[in-house]
């Protein structure tokens, strides 16, 4: 695709990413490359190309409907599974929170030597003043998350060939050969951060609010691809440069500092506020945005709207930033630690957003000719079942902490 291309399909795909690529995602492959190296480079190709096809199925039916997919769920199967959807996009989106809180604060903390406890007020003040304030807020988050997403791909590719990586041990961590001890935690995080379902199914929302109609399919199956791709990228660069920076030198990653490391190949002394930028940036992104997806889907599916310009949406909407903000007040402990649990336990709401995104673009009288076909089904299946491992695993954890 060329560049002027690939500027034209920018849009909803861009702002869903931004969920994805926050803080929790950038610590996670920075920690598993730190710790495992290459060897789990195929859990990023797995969770995107479920991403991917779950985004591309929200995407399909936003382009087919003027009703919300939510309505159409309440209308069809009934308002319980709606609310259902709504209340676990709204669990998950506000588990993200937390982690995007403490992501800017250690940033700011980073750059500005201001304590963490000072930032979570701050950047949660901002975020309901652009909600409430901006002007075509969906414009400005895609231009936002390009910019991000330009600059993070310039710093970690360019440092990564610095770096100097093992491109062959790179291509064998791409196959699923083994999973390394304790594996199976970053895992569960590293899923959680890539494969993120309630930003999956908000894709028709922004969908719908674009404009697109059935005639536009082609531009949103490639805005969806893009954007879910690009996000493999950042975090596959991220690993990579992990892996060939800090895995050889030992490094375990408990600060942002020392995620900074693998940037000092090429910013030298510079590389702790660089990337602190890039990591306030990402962290702010996602948590715009994060929070708009969580308020909207909850307050649609309890049909109390689905725009921002309605009261609804924008109540949850600072619902979630504020849970987000208060538990990043009052956390003492493992920030990087904290991080990845954040993005792990997201998993534990999103089995009814799969089945019940999965179910209506099945759905023949709801989808017409748009309906899945064998092949999207088979993938979107293989989702579901890796869904469906990484919340056993997680409920199986949970049981265990609590001695049941």
């Amino acid at each position: 695709m060329k560049l002027n291309n690939l500027f034209k399909v920018i849009g909803p795909g861009f702002i869903i990413a931004s969920v994805c690529l926050g803080p929790g995602s950038i610590t996670t492959s920075s920690k598993i490359g730190a710790e495992y190296g290459y060897q789990m480079l195929w859990v990023i190709v797995m969770a995107v190309i479920g991403m991917a096809m779950y985004t591309s199925m929200s995407a399909r039916f936003g382009v087919s409907h003027d009703q919300s997919i939510l309505q159409v769920i309440a209308a069809t199967y009934g308002r319980w599974f709606a609310v259902l959807i709504g209340i676990s996009a709204f669990l998950a989106a506000s588990s993200f929170q937390f982690g995007n809180n403490l992501g800017a604060a250690t940033a700011l903390n980073a750059i500005t030597g201001i304590h963490e406890s000072v930032w979570p007020v701050v950047i949660t003040s901002l975020a309901i003043l652009l909600i409430f304030f901006a002007r075509n807020l969906y414009k400005l988050l895609e231009k936002l998350m390009l910019a991000l997403v330009v600059v993070m791909i310039i710093a970690f590719f360019a440092n990564l060939i610095f770096a100097r990586p093992d491109l062959s041990a790179a291509a064998v961590g791409l196959i699923p050969l083994s999973m390394p001890a304790h594996g199976i935690n970053v895992m569960a995080a590293l899923v959680g951060t890539t494969f993120v379902l309630h930003a999956c199914l908000y894709q028709s929302y922004l969908v719908q609010d674009k404009g697109w109609q059935a005639q536009d399919l082609q531009k949103g199956m490639r805005d969806s691809v893009t954007g879910i791709a690009i996000l493999g990228i950042v975090s596959m660069l991220v690993i990579l440069t992990s892996a060939a920076a800090l895995y050889p030198r030992g490094i375990a990653i408990t600060t942002a500092a020392d995620m900074a490391v693998q940037l000092e190949a090429l910013f030298g002394a510079s590389a702790k506020y660089i990337f602190s930028i890039g990591f306030f940036a990402a962290a702010f992104s996602s948590l715009v945005v994060n929070s708009i997806v969580g308020g909207g889907l909850v307050a649609d599916g309890l049909n109390l709207g689905r725009t921002m310009q309605e009261k609804g949406p924008k109540i949850f909407t600072i619902i979630v930033l504020l849970i987000g903000m208060i538990v990043a007040l009052f956390f003492r402990g493992d920030i990087v630690y904290a991080l990845v649990l954040a993005q792990a336990s997201s998993l534990l709401a999103v089995p009814a957003i799969g089945i019940g995104l999965f179910l209506i673009v099945n759905n023949k009288k709801v989808m017409g000719n748009l309906v899945n076909n064998r092949w999207q089904n088979i993938i979107a299946v293989f989702g579901l079942i890796l869904i469906f491992f990484m919340v056993y695993h997680m409920f199986h954890r949970l049981f265990v902490f609590l001695g049941m």
